[in-house]
């Protein structure tokens, strides 16, 4: 069943609280750790339930051309050849009969790997050494004995109804196979393959999805007979036995694929959580970064209207870190949208500093009108502050609010270095936007005469020169010249 995020809808949920009934995304648990399945929730702190990829995965109807690409991979290939060319070249004796046995016995025992695998979110196949080494070889057994059962469940049910009750134990037998292998493959038990109750409740789970999955292995069965049966009516023996065995190999391997995919696709309703592990380990430390978690609050008590709350959790964050850019921003953007005016006058220099660094002459021009609003006359009290947002205004053709943002620059901070750059922006301002050169020869002239000593004094004379040609004031033309 797919679930959407409460707070990202159209984002496939990977959690749930049962608490609160909410379902969460990645985004929403940064901190949560995949691995171990654990999570807290953000909102009661009690564990929550990992959904895997239930959510989110692919129906196996629209996945039908890569379960036939699946045996085409590597590792499963090498294991079909090794199984089908070996037994080619076998000595006919007693050792190559126990060989081709072996074999046989390795190629079941990967099938049923592939179940597993697939159900727990491989999207690849197993590697070659999984049919070769280690424990389950006694899957074939334990699969033997499901058929001894089944077949005797048939006889059974002849011996005591007659034919008609051995026609339905024989259809209940036949239909409920692939939710017996797939059983099977999970637990490793034979009464839980055999168990009716079991079987009909995971094909009650799964829905009418089982019997279009159904359908298909009926098809496949019937496509793998009448290729293996081409291949013994149209080739030689040599060619078509093991033309013959590659191709059973290969629709067995896309069968069981099939069957470890429609597990993987209903794990919620089956009770268990599998996310896709082909492509999660790059992710799964930037998942668990708790640094990120505080975001993920934010967004989530903004969706939620506990605006108070980001405000506080915000200033909290800027006590630590004043100078924060990333929550300054965030902080400026809540406090615009509330129009709170008190807190903006209260974070004002930062929140200045932050627009000019981002060069976001509008919006220090915005913040200024709404500052000078609340306080009529009001001035920035740090010079250098006061030129960088000037400087920023200029540039964005807000060239009033500029003059006015270093009105009595002089007055205010007769000791500042910033006193000649301050009345250069204003000259600037007058004579490139405002057309008024009378008064930006003035300023002009008052850096000439107050500010000899800063490095800028020398090159006031081409301004100078520049306003009495009402040309725009942009100061000495940079040259290569060397010196003699």
């Amino acid at each position: 069943m797919k679930h959407d995020c409460h707070y990202h809808p159209g984002d496939p949920a990977k959690w749930h609280c049962g608490e609160c009934q909410i379902h969460y995304c990645t985004r929403c648990m940064p901190d949560a750790d995949v691995r171990q399945r654990k999570a807290l929730c953000p909102s009661c702190s009690k564990a929550m339930r990992y959904l895997g990829a239930a959510t989110e995965v692919i129906p196996f109807w629209n996945r039908i051309g890569s379960f036939f690409r699946y045996p085409f991979h590597s590792d499963p290939l090498i294991v079909i050849a090794i199984c089908t060319l070996v037994p080619l070249i076998a000595p006919a004796n007693l050792i190559g009969i126990l060989i081709w046995l072996l074999l046989a016995l390795a190629l079941f025992k990967y099938t049923y790997a592939v179940i597993n695998h697939t159900a727990e979110g491989h999207l690849k196949p197993p590697s070659v050494s999984v049919a070769f080494t280690g424990s389950g070889f006694n899957i074939v057994i334990l699969q033997l004995l499901v058929f001894i059962f089944m077949g005797g469940l048939v006889g059974a049910a002849a011996m005591l109804g007659g034919p008609l009750l051995m026609l339905l134990a024989l259809a209940f037998v036949v239909l409920a196979l692939p939710a017996s292998i797939m059983v099977l493959a999970m637990e490793r038990s034979v009464g839980a393959a055999v168990n009716p109750m079991n079987l009909a409740v995971l094909i009650s789970r799964i829905g009418s999805p089982y019997f279009l999955l159904y359908g298909y292995l009926i098809l496949l069965t019937l496509a793998s007979g009448v290729a293996q049966d081409f291949a013994h009516n149209h080739f030689p023996f040599w060619f078509s036995q093991p033309l013959s065995g590659f191709l059973n190999s290969t629709f067995t391997l896309i069968l069981f694929n099939m069957l470890g995919y429609l597990l993987f696709q209903y794990q919620e309703e089956l009770g268990f959580a599998s996310d896709i592990q082909d492509e999660t380990a790059a992710v799964d430390m930037q998942q668990r970064d708790r640094s990120t978690r505080f975001d993920a609050d934010i967004d989530m008590n903004l969706k939620d209207g506990n605006y108070d709350r980001v405000q506080g959790m915000l200033k909290e964050a800027l006590k630590r870190n004043r100078d924060d850019a990333l929550r300054i921003g965030q902080l400026y953007q809540l406090l615009i949208a509330r129009n709170d005016t008190t807190e903006l006058y209260h974070f004002h220099p930062r929140i200045l500093d932050w627009l000019a660094s981002r060069s976001d002459g509008e919006g220090i021009a915005s913040l200024l009108g709404m500052l000078e609003a609340a306080e009529p006359g009001f001035k920035l009290e740090d010079p250098e502050l006061a030129v960088r947002c000037a400087r920023c205004l200029y540039q964005r053709g807000q060239y009033k609010p500029a003059i006015r943002l270093l009105q009595d620059f002089h007055k205010r901070f007769p000791e500042s270095d910033e006193l000649a750059p301050a009345y250069l922006l204003i000259a600037q301002s007058l004579a490139n936007g405002l057309d008024q050169w009378e008064k930006a020869t003035a300023y002009l002239t008052f850096i000439q005469k107050r500010c000899e000593k800063h490095p800028l004094h020398e090159q006031i004379p081409v301004y100078l020169a520049q306003a009495e040609k009402q040309e725009l004031l942009k100061g000495p033309k940079a040259s290569f010249a060397m010196p003699d």
